[in-house]
Parts: structure tokens; C-alpha cells; sequence
């Protein structure tokens, strides 16, 4: 029997670009059943992020006319990592495998195919994985590529210029859904689910409508999120170099001490004041990031639900209900 499968949508301000990417994953979903490799009880998921526009509304439209259509909606806005782990928490019980892509049609998704094939062959995932970045400016190309390079030198595991469009069987979502951070990362949260696991290329294209969610202040947000979610990596790096700053302390102690005593006139009060400068910054940096690993401890301890999802429409048989105040505590559905 073909396996049922669930696209994962999220969505932010996508009134623009929702109309036209809409009927493009619907196409794939009725291809991809009319040749067999799934079934057609396969849904298209959206996941309204708390939107400020007429997203939910045009969700629902969308649900009323068609039964592939389905949507659940957050109480608030709770960011695009979340938004898409709500969708895919959603849909692992209700199906054999999800495709999570973003909405504005960028990512390829004639790309899903050979998603599919691999999860036929044998994957539970799947990464969607850029081949090229020759639509992107040289300063975004550059600046996402030291993104990659710089998450997996601080020892964050990710797969090169890979975002979010990826395949996981339910097998892998059920096991994922016991990860219960509540800062998450999670192109970085994935790969550690293990299990058999490939990647197809494609190109991306230019974005149809809108504007993008994601400038270079969210990227770099994105990249210290993932580095301190994942990794300690840091911590390690200030331990060594206060070791090396106290090596190179005691140096210059031993040596002031053998100039005072041989009565050679020392350095004067630029040369301290600099050094003093230079500490004094290393120090404020170190707690810096210190702290933020303590903030997210705090964080993660207070356990608070990662989503909470208000609205659910277009559930299985075509049906639309409310489901207010509903709460999903961290790994729960």
C-alpha cells in the first residue's frame, strides 16, 4: 500500500506568495499519487505562525475547497523553527512520511520525487540539499556559506547548505519527538536521530511573491542559536585561551620580576592600559557567552510548550473544528 504522506508548510505573512505556491504543491501531491508512490489520502499541511494577514483565512479557504488541504494554526507567533515542529509533530501520527518545505517556492519541488524514491528505497531521511548558490547575491551566498563552515567548526552537525526541506518517515519523528529542548536547532536536532539517511541536489529558484522572513540579522541569530543549542564547543575554546592568557601572564611576571631585579626601566602606561583593554574585553566576551548558556538553561528548565496550537481545520474527512487553548508540552503531541 503507498505510503500516506504529509507536506509541512509554514507559514508567516504568506497572503502574497500563498496563492501561487498552493496550487504548485497540490499538483505534486496528486502527481506523486496518480503514479503510485503515494497514497491519496496525502494531505498538504500549512502551519500559520501567527501571521498578521490574511494567511489563516486563506488556509481555510484553501481547506473548504479541498480536502488535500489541511492547516493548523499557532496561538501566537512563535518563529519558523517552531512553526515547522508543530506541523511535523502534528502530522507523525496522522501519516507514513512528511516532506517539510518552505512556502514561498524557492526550494525545487519537483525535488520530491527523488525524496520519495530514496524513502522507498530504504531512508527515513531525507535532505534537500542545494547543488549550487548561483541565484544568490555574492554577499549572501558568501555570508551563508561561512554560516555552514562556521556552525560545524563551533561542533554543530549540519548538513552542508542543506535548510529545511528534507523528508522523515514517521519512524524518525516518532524517535525525534523524544528530543525535548526548548531551544531548537533543528537542521542541527535531526541528524542526530540517526537512522539510514541521504541527500538529493537541486537549484533554487528566486522567491515568487513577498519578501523574505530572513535577513542577516535572523541568519546570525539562527547561527548562535544552533551553535549553543548543540555544541559547548565555545565554553571549551575561553577554557584554553584563559589557560594561554594565564601561561603568557606568568611569562610576563617572571620576566618584570628579572627586569626589576637587573634595574632596567620597564614598559610604561600605553603598553598596560592596552593589555588591561584587551583583557578586560576577552573577559566581558567570555561571560557573554557564558551567559548565554546559562539563559538557555534557565530556559529549558522552566519547560514551557514550544507551540500551542488554537485552530485546526481540514483534519481527516474534510472536517474543520477549533481546538482553543490546546497545549503541547515539549515532545508531546
Amino acid at each position: 500500500m503507498p505510503p500516506v504522506l504529509y507536506i509541512v508548510v509554514p507559514c508567516y505573512n504568506e497572503e502574497k506568495v500563498l496563492p501561487l505556491t498552493s496550487p504548485m504543491f497540490l499538483k505534486k501531491l496528486l502527481d506523486l499519487a496518480s503514479a503510485g508512490k503515494i497514497s491519496r489520502e496525502s494531505r498538504i499541511l500549512f502551519v500559520n505562525d501567527g501571521s498578521k494577514d490574511g494567511t489563516w483565512k486563506l488556509i481555510s479557504s484553501l481547506a473548504g475547497l479541498n480536502p488535500h488541504f489541511a492547516g493548523i494554526s499557532l496561538s501566537r507567533n512563535r518563529g519558523h523553527q517552531n512553526a515547522l515542529l508543530a506541523g511535523l509533530m502534528h502530522a507523525k501520527d496522522l501519516c507514513d512520511v512528511t516532506i517539510s518545505i518552505d512556502c514561498d517556492g524557492q526550494d525545487d519541488i519537483d525535488a520530491m520525487d527523488r525524496m520519495i524514491d530514496a524513502y522507498l528505497d530504504g531512508a527515513d531521511i531525507v535532505y534537500g540539499v542545494r547543488s549550487d548558490r548561483k541565484s544568490d547575491t555574492f554577499f549572501k551566498r558568501t555570508t551563508a556559506q561561512g554560516f555552514y563552515k562556521f556552525l560545524n567548526l563551533m561542533g554543530a552537525e549540519v548538513v552542508y547548505n542543506h535548510a529545511d526541506y528534507r523528508l522523515m518517515s514517521s519512524r524518525a519523528l516518532k524517535e525525534f519527538a523524544k528530543f525535548r529542548e526548548v531551544n531548537i536547532f533543528l537542521r542541527g536536532m535531526v541528524p542526530m536521530v540517526g537512522f539510514k539517511s541521504t541527500s538529493v541536489y537541486y537549484e533554487r529558484h528566486e522567491r515568487l511573491a513577498g519578501k523574505s522572513h530572513y535577513p542577516l540579522k535572523k541568519m546570525l541569530a539562527l547561527a548562535f542559536n544552533g551553535i549553543t543549542s548543540l555544541s559547548i564547543k565555545p565554553i571549551r575554546i575561553i577554557t584554553c585561551f584563559g589557560f594561554l592568557v594565564a601561561a603568557v601572564s606568568v611569562i610576563g611576571i617572571i620576566w618584570s620580576v628579572i627586569m626589576g631585579i637587573l634595574q632596567s626601566p620597564t614598559g610604561g602606561w600605553a603598553s598596560t592600559v592596552s593589555i588591561m583593554c584587551f583583557l578586560g574585553g576577552i573577559q566581558l566576551l567570555s561571560l557573554g557567552v557564558i551567559g548565554e548558556y546559562v539563559g538557555k538553561i534557565y530556559l529549558e528548565t522552566k519547560a514551557r510548550p514550544r507551540y500551542i496550537i488554537s485552530e485546526v481545520t481540514g483534519e481527516p474527512g474534510g472536517q474543520t473544528k477549533e481546538e482553543p487553548g490546546k497545549e503541547n508540552e515539549p515532545g508531546k503531541e
